[in-house]
């Protein structure tokens, strides 16, 4: 079980974990021990979450996305694996977290008065310079 809030708490059949390889520092024991992460959550099909917040999840996550509607995160940072489960999965609470809250509506607004009114005199000023710029009539 993993815990993102008070209302949220996504069950082990929603998170899938395989193990592999790392690639980086670790010496003989990266060709023996398979210290990353691959975590699989089944969004799309995960009861714990509104389709609001799947949506916005969906865009969050990206390329990570699938498909079939599951995120795949990965993670190789440690040499140890118990510290890249226990990373990868705050990184999908995280990522969770973000998706929860609801981005604000923006409101439309109309300029004021005053501030059109300084823009089209500065228009019709600037537009007097540039008519000014003609050529010179000769007497």
């Amino acid at each position: 079980m993993l815990r993102i809030s008070e209302h949220i708490i996504l069950q082990d059949w929603e998170l899938t974990e395989s193990f592999m390889r790392a690639s980086g520092p670790g010496g003989q024991n990266v060709n023996k021990v398979s210290s990353a992460v691959e975590l699989r959550f089944e969004a799309e099909r995960s009861p714990h979450l509104p389709p609001p917040v799947k949506a916005r999840l969906k865009r969050l996550a990206g390329r990570r996305w699938t498909n079939d509607g599951a995120l795949v995160l990965q993670c190789d940072e440690s040499r140890s694996q118990v510290r890249n489960r226990e990373i990868i999965r705050e990184r999908l609470a995280e990522l969770i977290r973000q998706a929860l809250v609801a981005p604000k509506r923006r409101i439309a607004t109309k300029p004021t008065r005053g501030s059109v009114e300084r823009r089209i005199k500065a228009k019709k000023t600037r537009a007097e310079v540039k008519t000014l710029r003609g050529r010179v009539e000769g007497d």
